[in-house]
């Protein structure tokens, strides 16, 4: 019911690291206010830069601790730097699909810090591609997103991120993009498409995320040069300035009791 988007002090967060942590947490909490947030319970998305994912597939009777073992040895981390985690995406008679994550405690840390500072309560951390891979509809795509600095990609495939690649785009004010994400784009496909257990086809889209205007010459040379449909990511709807949340959330109750 409420959103708003703001940018932090220079030098406050690098590659997706957070350097100050009292810089970020006050730019929070003056976003908070404009946007008239009141909640406190906060979802920290992290950049993905921050740790190393991958999705792995198991026999459908294999152990909970031959995966930890297999993990470990896929993601190799210092135990007193680094923590790692693994959960179940998909099992049934024919295997077991695992997302397994390692990360930087330090650095994740300094995200919670950040919310804390603000005045929330951080109650989930989580990394970014799996905060897209659940906002997107499409099973499986490609999204990229123009504005992260450096940009992002990530794609999607079974609703789970599977690749996650950053690059810096240095393309002059009204110049377009197009030609400069063809191949970090057609790298990355090619990287996925060497993979011969993915439902990743042709047919899958490559979604642009960002505030900056792509034009549609842009999309069809996008589409002519790597074989994909191109379109924009379409963002939620936004809910109009003119209607409190308050009052139609009271209005809301009333016609449920009313119905009930």
């Amino acid at each position: 019911m409420r959103c708003g988007s703001g940018g932090t002090p220079s030098g406050s967060l690098v590659d997706g690291r957070i350097m100050d942590v009292g810089g970020v947490s006050n730019a929070l909490r003056a976003l908070l206010a404009r946007a008239e947030i009141r909640g406190t319970r906060a979802l920290i998305a992290v950049s993905d830069a921050l740790a190393s994912f991958r999705v792995l597939k198991f026999p459908a009777d294999a152990t909970d601790q031959a995966i930890d073992s297999a993990t470990t040895k896929e993601l190799p981390a210092d135990p007193d730097r680094m923590a790692s985690w693994w959960t179940d995406v998909h099992q049934d008679g024919h295997g077991r699909v695992v997302f397994a994550a390692v990360w930087d405690r330090n650095l994740v840390k300094r995200a919670a810090d950040v919310a804390r500072g603000a005045g929330l309560e951080p109650t989930v951390v989580e990394l970014k591609s799996l905060c897209i891979a659940r906002a997107v509809t499409e099973p499986s795509c490609v999204v990229v997103d123009i504005s992260a600095s450096p940009v992002e990609i990530f794609v999607i495939d079974h609703h789970v991120p599977q690749v996650w690649h950053s690059f810096e785009l240095t393309v002059p004010a009204g110049e377009d993009i197009g030609p400069a994400l063809v191949v970090p784009l057609r790298q990355v496909l090619r990287f996925y498409g060497r993979r011969r257990d993915v439902d990743f086809r042709a047919t899958s889209p490559i979604l642009i995320a960002g505030d900056q205007t792509v034009s549609s010459q842009t999309f069809s040379y996008l589409e002519e040069v790597l074989g994909h449909p191109v379109a924009s990511l379409v963002a939620p709807p936004r809910v109009p300035e003119d209607v409190r949340h308050g009052t139609y959330l009271t209005c809301l109750g009333m016609l449920m009791r009313r119905s009930s």
